[in-house]
C-alpha cells in the first residue's frame, strides 16, 4: 500500500531495496537456520518460483494460459544436463547411449561440451521456440481456451518424443548421474550452498524484470490486451507480436528454471514435461495470486512446501490431501494469497479510518430535517 501511494521512481527504488532486504535474509540468515537438505528443498521451490514469475506475465498480466510451462522448463533442464552428463563421462560415450546401442556421439550432442554453448542456450532456446510459435498462433488470432489446448498438447507432444528417442534422450529415466560442474564436486556441500545463492539471486533477478515489465509501457500494454485485445489491435499496435515476446520471456524464465533446477535435483526426465507438471505450474500462480508477481513466488513456494510437507507425514494419502489444498484454496480464496492478504489490509484501513474520523454536526437541510424529528419526538 506504501508504494502505491510514491512516485514512480520512489516505488522502484523501493521496491528494488525490499528486494536487497529480501535477498540478504535468503542469502545470510536462512541457510544458518535450516540444514543442508532443507537448503537444497528450498533452492528447488525457488526455481519453481522462477517458472511462477514468468507465468504470471503471461497469464496474470497478458490474460494468456499456457498450459505447457513444463516444455520449455524441460528444455532447459535438458540443455544443462547434457553439458554436465558429458563432463560427467570424461569424454566417453554417456552410459545410456551405449546401452541402447550407440557406438558414436550424435552430431547435435557435441556442442553440449561447451559451457558457453549449453547455458545460453537453456535460456534462448525455449524463448526462441516460444516467440517462434507463439508469432504463429497469435497471428492467426487464437486466444483463450484454443492457445491453453494447443500448449497443453505440445506438452504432449513433447514428453512422448523424448521418452521415443531413448538413445539420445534416455527414455523415460532421462539423464542423470552427474559428478561435478565447473570443477566442482556436485554433491560437496559448498558446491550445493553455491547453486542455491545463484538461485536465490536469479529469481530476485527475473522478479525485478518482471517488475519492471509491468510498470512499463509495453506492460501497460499487456494489461490492455488482456482486457480489451481488439480495441488495441484497431489502435494500430502488432498483437502477435506483443503476445509472442511475452511468451518468449516467460518460456526463457522457465528455461532458466531448468538449468539451475538440474544440478540441484540431479536428474531431468521427460515427466518434467508432461501435462501434470504444466498444470501444476498454474496452480502455484492460482493460489498465490494471479498479476502480483510476489504472490506467484509465494505460491510457487508455498504449495512447494506443503507438497513436500503431506508426502512426509502422510505418503498414503498426500496426494488427496493436496489435491483438497488446492480445490479448498480456489473456491474459499479466489484471488490468492496476494489477493486475500491485500483485502484483508484493505478492510482493515478502512475500519479503522472509520473509528478515527471525527462525527460531524449536520448541517442545513439535514439539520433542519433532524430538528423536525426532535420536535415530533417530543
Amino acid at each position: 500500500m506504501l508504494i502505491s501511494r510514491l512516485s514512480n521512481r520512489q516505488a522502484w527504488t523501493m521496491q528494488i531495496l525490499l528486494t536487497i532486504a529480501l535477498g540478504l535474509v535468503l542469502l545470510l540468515i536462512v541457510p544458518a537456520l535450516i540444514s543442508d537438505f532443507r537448503q537444497n528443498v528450498l533452492g528447488k521451490l525457488f526455481t519453481f518460483a522462477i517458472i511462477a514469475i514468468g507465468l504470471d506475465l503471461l497469464w496474470g498480466y497478458g490474460g494468456m494460459l499456457s498450459l505447457g510451462q513444463g516444455v520449455f522448463f524441460g528444455l532447459g533442464a535438458y540443455s544443462m544436463a547434457m553439458y554436465m552428463k558429458l563432463i560427467a563421462s570424461e569424454g566417453r560415450l554417456p552410459d545410456f547411449m551405449v546401452w541402447s546401442g550407440l557406438h558414436e556421439m550424435p552430431w547435435f550432442w557435441e556442442p553440449f561440451q561447451h559451457a558457453w554453448f549449453a547455458i545460453p542456450l537453456a535460456l534462448i532456446g525455449p524463448g526462441v521456440l516460444a516467440f517462434a510459435l507463439g508469432y504463429m498462433v497469435f497471428r492467426s488470432r487464437v486466444k483463450g481456451v484454443y492457445f491453453a489446448i494447443i500448449t497443453q498438447a505440445l506438452a504432449l507432444i513433447m514428453s512422448t518424443l523424448f521418452i521415443g528417442q531413448q538413445p539420445y534422450t534416455g527414455g523415460t529415466n532421462g539423464i542423470t548421474n552427474f559428478t561435478e560442474l565447473f570443477g566442482r564436486r556436485l554433491l560437496a556441500d559448498e558446491t550445493q550452498h553455491l547453486l542455491y545463492s545463484v538461485t536465490v539471486v536469479a529469481m530476485l533477478v527475473c522478479y525485478l524484470i518482471a517488475v519492471g515489465i509491468t510498470r512499463s509501457r509495453f506492460g501497460r500494454l499487456l494489461v490492455a490486451l488482456r482486457d480489451d485485445e481488439d480495441r488495441v489491435r484497431f489502435t494500430g499496435y502488432n498483437v502477435a507480436a506483443v503476445k509472442a515476446t511475452i511468451f518468449a520471456i516467460a518460456c526463457a524464465m522457465a528455461g532458466l528454471a531448468g538449468a539451475l533446477f538440474v544440478p540441484q535435483v540431479g536428474i531431468i526426465s521427460p515427466a518434467n514435461m508432461a501435462i501434470v507438471p504444466s498444470i501444476e505450474m498454474v496452480i502455484w500462480v492460482a493460489v498465490g495470486g494471479r498479476g502480483t508477481l510476489w504472490g506467484a513466488m509465494v505460491g510457487a513456494v508455498a504449495v512447494g512446501l506443503a507438497r513436500n510437507w503431506l508426502s512426509e507425514s502422510f505418503p498414503d494419502f498426500w496426494l488427496f490431501f493436496l489435491g483438497g489444498l488446492f480445490i479448498g484454496s480456489v473456491v474459499l480464496f479466489p484471488t490468492g494469497i496476494a489477493g486475500t492478504l491485500r483485502d484483508a489490509a484493505l478492510l482493515v484501513k478502512r475500519r479503522l479510518g472509520s473509528l478515527g474520523r471525527p462525527v460531524e454536526a449536520p448541517s442545513g437541510a439535514a439539520a433542519v430535517a433532524s430538528q423536525q424529528v426532535a420536535s415530533q419526538g417530543e
